[in-house]
């Protein structure tokens, strides 16, 4: 029997989005620019990320960490589940209290944690931010967040030269202007290399090809436009997407609920 509910939930701070899912869609390979932070509430689930292959069950800790490509399928008929993704630029700020380190920076060290603790810290925290009604909510949300993100991250060192790579490049400029029309050839011009060259490197480094990243991005601005107040079709030209349907149809196999339902949960 397939099922298939995701339901966005609001959220009573900016920069978090709520989701709470229950489902036997097969995710395809995507990614998100947030943090990801969830709780499995019931069955199992196999995944593909950056962090290697995992498995994930009932009462364990799921994350993703920004651009991190992953996919994911139920074990069984299906499982539910609850996820926080925050923008870096708040992760950031508590982050900032977990490293002495200046050259650092900070992500979710594994894509699963089995620890009862953790679960009871994300639990609070899913609640203060949807459901609670109390005025002093915020104190409840720092000390939830940081127990749990102290937990689960870890700081690590920049990259030297991470700039002059060749795939870090073709990334940027995918990127700066996800709408506008680009070509392998364009980019791999660009990159000194051959069609072929530049698809194999970018797809062993980035998990997912150049094109799967450029939708990836397109579907990050469309977001980003919904959330200003722009119409669905205007939030898909935007964003570079022939029309409002091939947004439509990418966005349910990336995220699993319509552009529709999102705009309608943020009202």
């Amino acid at each position: 029997m397939h099922q298939h509910k995701i339901q966005p939930i609001a959220c009573r701070l900016p920069g978090i989005e709520a989701v709470a899912a229950d489902s036997s869609f097969s995710f395809g390979r995507h990614s998100h620019d947030c943090f990801g932070i969830g709780l499995m509430d019931r069955g199992a689930q196999k995944s593909h990320s950056g962090r290697g292959q995992v498995e994930s069950a009932a009462g364990n800790i799921i994350t993703v960490n920004p651009g991190e490509v992953h996919d994911g399928a139920p074990l069984g008929e299906s499982r539910a589940w609850r996820m926080l993704y925050f923008q870096p630029p708040l992760m950031a700020e508590y982050f900032g209290h977990l490293s002495d380190t200046a050259n650092s920076l900070t992500e979710f060290i594994r894509p699963v944690f089995h620890d009862p603790h953790l679960a009871g810290h994300f639990n609070r925290l899913f609640y203060t931010l949807t459901a609670c009604v109390d005025r002093h909510f915020r104190l409840a949300v720092d000390e939830a967040l940081l127990a749990l993100s102290g937990a689960v991250t870890q700081p690590t060192r920049r990259e030297p030269g991470l700039a002059n790579d060749v795939i870090h490049l073709t990334r940027e400029r995918m990127d700066d202007d996800p709408a506008s029309p680009i070509t392998l050839a364009e980019m791999a011009t660009a990159a000194g290399l051959s069609p072929f060259q530049l698809l194999r490197g970018f797809s062993r480094r980035m998990g997912i090809t150049p094109h799967g990243y450029l939708m990836q991005r397109r579907l990050g601005l469309a977001r980003q436009r919904i959330v200003q107040g722009c119409s669905l079709a205007e939030a898909a030209a935007d964003a570079g997407f022939a029309d409002q349907s091939h947004m439509t149809r990418l966005f349910v196999r990336s995220f699993g609920y319509t552009p529709g339902l999102f705009a309608r949960s943020l009202n």
